[in-house]
């Protein structure tokens, strides 16, 4: 670990370039795995926080990658409360002008392609997402995950192959 006091995210400078520089990709990564600004918003918030308060711990260098586990990791733990909380809800009833058998339709093809996503691992559903979603390039996905841009193609490519395979048309 590097002590020297311009390599440290203690710092405040150092801290405020980090958040400049990351707190805008780590809300888009968290968001397009929420679904939900206001959660990936929360989840952006309190990983930078943690880095804070461990900025001691974590180097510069390691900084940015602390922060996209960190945010990856509350993501998983609200996932797993909504789950929990999903089982004992009670169903709500809603009207519309659309006709049941349309909506229905459109219940059945999400829940299908719900399915498919959540189907994927990890890696290739934010793969998918961050590139179809967002827009991004593949080398600011790889950039993102730390992985190479040959990665990123090699998952985009079995995240669609198996996305066909689940859903006629995509």
């Amino acid at each position: 670990m590097n002590n020297n006091e311009q390599d440290n995210v203690c710092k405040e400078e150092v801290f405020s370039t980090l958040f400049s520089s990351h707190s805008k990709t780590v809300f888009n990564y968290i968001y397009y795995k929420f679904g939900n600004e206001e959660k990936a918003y929360d989840a952006v918030q309190e990983a930078f926080v943690k880095l804070w308060e461990n900025c001691g711990k974590v180097t510069p260098s390691k900084a940015k990658s602390y922060v996209y586990t960190v945010a990856n990791n509350l993501y998983l733990n609200v996932i797993k409360a909504e789950k929990v909380r999903l089982k004992h809800r009670d169903k709500v009833v809603t009207t519309t002008n659309e006709s049941p058998e349309f909506l229905m339709e459109e219940d059945q093809f999400k829940e299908k392609l719900q399915n498919a996503l959540d189907s994927l691992p990890e890696n290739q559903r934010t793969t998918f997402l961050l590139n179809r979603i967002d827009g991004k390039k593949y080398k600011e996905i790889a950039e993102m995950e730390g992985v190479s841009v040959k990665a990123i193609e090699k998952r985009m490519h079995l995240a669609l192959k198996a996305l066909r395979e689940k859903i006629d048309g995509i």
